[in-house]
């Protein structure tokens, strides 16, 4: 599928607010009905039906209730972590598919966390950015490696007394060069 035709399935505000409800739980159309009451029964199963086809989401089970086939839907598994060898042989469709998964379920979970009834970014260690690294390979190797022993020994830390679960999610890519003799943020303007 082309990217800009996928694009336009996950970008549709119905389908995104599906893929955030279907953030790191499984639901049953029953269940995205409640979640969504506004939505009308037949635009949703229409919605559902086009996600699944395009592979953004994915039937997990399927139960029969009194006749009729109810369908569990989940995030594919694939979208939260890739080894090497699947984003080796992904093609450009499936890390679209996989990096939408990922977004939506970062919005599902900063949503959640707005919506509690006292938010307080500081005091909960929350917050979110962007910023530009101008790195050589050798140097973006030396970083991912640093950043992999810093985090390496928290994640044997369990649930425990005083530990909070903490979402930790990064997204790092190379952009587009400014052109030439542009001295824009990070390149050496006053």
């Amino acid at each position: 599928m082309a990217r800009d035709r996928w694009a336009e399935l996950a970008l549709h505000p119905v389908r995104i607010r599906i893929l955030r409800a279907l953030a790191g739980t499984r639901l049953t159309t029953h269940d995205l009905v409640a979640l969504l009451p506004d939505v009308p029964h037949a635009t949703l199963y229409r919605h559902l039906a086009t996600l699944a086809k395009a592979g953004l989401i994915e039937v997990v089970d399927q139960r029969k209730i009194r006749g009729a086939v109810e369908r569990v839907y989940a995030l594919p598994a694939q979208g939260a972590t890739l080894d090497a060898d699947a984003l080796r042989t992904a093609t450009p469709d499936d890390h679209g598919r996989y990096f939408t998964a990922f977004v939506s379920s970062l919005l599902s979970e900063f949503s959640r966390y707005v919506a509690r009834d006292h938010v307080d970014f500081a005091a909960d260690g929350a917050g979110y950015q962007q910023i530009m690294l101008h790195l050589t390979d050798a140097e973006l190797a030396k970083f991912a490696a640093d950043l992999n022993q810093v985090i390496a020994p928290l994640l044997a830390h369990g649930p425990g007394p005083g530990r909070v679960a903490r979402l930790f999610a990064t997204v790092l890519l190379p952009t587009d060069q400014p052109p030439e003799g542009d001295s824009g943020p990070g390149r050496g303007s006053a």
